[in-house]
């Protein structure tokens, strides 16, 4: 009940509300001062009038008679004045005898029954009075008649008598008071609907603007007044706002630039500041090693442990060794953290993936013979991908070498297979290189793609490498938005990553035998 008190409180102060109830108030005030100038003002004003033009027919019909060359038909005139101005019209002759009236009525109750004695009026008003004529107000209430009469002596001293009922004008009041009732009812059903829609130009027009307002104030400006051809102030104020909305958008777009530009420079110092501080954790990590082996065999160089120059050599040979691998490892963890930090740029192009996998073969030549690995590979059918050719062999690389340090017989044999698969909905190729052996635990398969870590504790360092390869995948991996992983077969392991394929040769054109 509160909330719909509210919601109706909330209505009239609507400004479409006021302005409705404003001019329909006004309306009916002024059919309000019509009615009451209709009861007051107009039988006064009537009577006025009438008061005229008695005394005005006085003047004429006594310039009648004072007229020497008076020669109209008088008793024409005097019927056309009475018939014009709805009088009653008595001229008495100096023995009282009827000279003219134009109804005998008139004459029986002036004339016959004795003007001054015999007429029953028991009010009487005198509304204007001079030494020869006077007007009053009478009442005949024999008839229920109300009159206004003109008494006058004319120059030649005859007497003109005239009257004029003022009944019809208070039965004319009542009938235009009526008319007035009427047409206010009228007047209002009207003039509320043109109010409406008067009311509905003004206010849809504030409405809107003060929408505008609303979602300008919510840093909202995708809202602009829709300017008439109008030249009024709410066009003018539309036009101010739609002016003040396009500055306001336009600072505030520059801010946000300029605060995207803040947070990205402190971003930027963040990721610097966090990649220096990783860089210097691994690599005081990684050369804690070489460090330490370089130290011994330096010292031992220094107090001649070994006399012999093959002992030296070898002493020699191991710190540069050692020190070839401290500058690999610095250049490899430079190069991996701006991979991880996305400061590394690609230079993208169109390239035949399967020559690049045949290139990796064929590199790791040695390494295949030596462990005695067969490699399956069907590469009969060119498939180019888009893409930076360096750092996918590098990802293929990796792949492929760590297959070979864990590959293991099965059934008598050690088998890497690659396999180049297109996935025309998503428009990518997916390779995968699977090698035979162990499979890998749910904890290895989620850590193997951190940096320095090793799922054979066991291996060495020659063989075992730094830790960073799949970290690379990783990194390249993500910079592309592309897919990567490795799943557990039945007879080994399957590594495997996504690429895009080429946007001039696509997926329905690169078939696979």
């Amino acid at each position: 009940m509160k909330v719909k008190f509210e919601e109706i409180k909330k209505g009239f102060k609507s400004i479409r509300v006021r302005l409705f109830l404003t001019l329909s108030l006004t309306i009916l005030l002024i059919i309000f001062v019509l009615v009451f100038m209709n009861n007051v003002v107009l039988e006064t004003f009537y009577i006025y009038s009438k008061e005229r033009e008695l005394k005005s027919v006085y003047e004429r019909v006594n310039n009648y008679y004072k007229d020497p060359d008076f020669s109209i038909d008088l008793k024409s005139e005097l019927e056309k004045i009475a018939i014009r101005n709805n009088f009653d019209i008595l001229i008495q002759g100096l023995s009282n005898e009827c000279i003219y009236t134009s109804n005998k009525d008139f004459y029986a109750t002036f004339y016959q029954l004795g003007i001054k004695n015999r007429i029953d009026i028991s009010q009487q008003d005198v509304l204007e009075e001079n030494d020869s004529m006077v007007i009053t107000k009478v009442q005949d209430y024999r008839n229920n008649i109300t009159y206004v009469l003109l008494s006058a002596q004319l120059d030649n001293g005859y007497g003109l008598y005239m009257r004029i009922p003022i009944n019809s004008i208070q039965e004319s009041v009542k009938i235009s008071n009526n008319f007035l009732y009427m047409i206010a009812g009228i007047t209002i059903l009207i003039a509320a609907i043109i109010v409406t829609v008067i009311s509905r130009k003004f206010t849809d027009s504030i409405v809107e603007l003060n929408v505008i307002a609303k979602k300008m104030s919510n840093l909202d400006f995708s809202h602009r007044y829709k300017t008439k051809n109008v030249d009024d102030e709410i066009n003018d104020l539309g036009n101010s706002i739609n002016l003040m909305s396009t500055k306001l958008e336009k600072t505030i777009n520059q801010l946000r630039e300029n605060n995207i530009e803040l947070e990205k420079d402190i971003e930027e110092k963040s990721k610097i500041n966090e990649m220096r501080t990783q860089f210097i954790s691994d690599v005081s990590h990684e050369l804690k090693t070489p460090l330490a082996l370089i130290q011994g065999y330096s010292e031992g160089l220094i107090e001649n442990v070994n006399t012999s120059e093959e002992d030296r050599k070898f002493y020699a040979e191991v710190i540069l060794d050692e020190t070839n691998k401290m500058d690999k490892l610095v250049k490899q963890l430079l190069e991996l953290m701006k991979l991880e930090y996305g400061k590394r740029e690609f230079n993208n192009k169109d390239f035949n993936i399967v020559e690049l996998e045949k290139e990796v073969i064929r590199k790791s030549k040695v390494m295949l013979e030596e462990k005695n690995i067969s490699v399956e590979f069907k590469a009969n059918k060119e498939i180019y991908t888009y893409a930076d050719d360096f750092y996918i062999e590098q990802v293929m690389t990796n792949y492929f070498t760590n297959a070979i340090k864990h590959a293991k017989e099965v059934d008598g044999k050690k088998i890497i297979r690659i396999k180049n698969k297109i996935n025309k909905n998503t428009n990518k190729l997916r390779i995968s290189v699977f090698n035979t052996g162990e499979k890998l635990s749910k904890e290895n398969r989620l850590r193997i793609w951190n940096r320095f870590y090793k799922a054979d504790k066991s291996r060495n360092r020659q063989d075992g490498g730094i830790g960073i390869g799949l970290a690379f995948v990783k990194a390249i991996m993500n910079n592309y938005k592309n897919d990567y992983g490795v799943l557990n077969k039945e007879n080994g392991v399957e590594f495997y990553f996504e690429l895009d394929l080429s946007n001039k040769k696509t997926a329905e054109n690169q078939r696979l035998d």
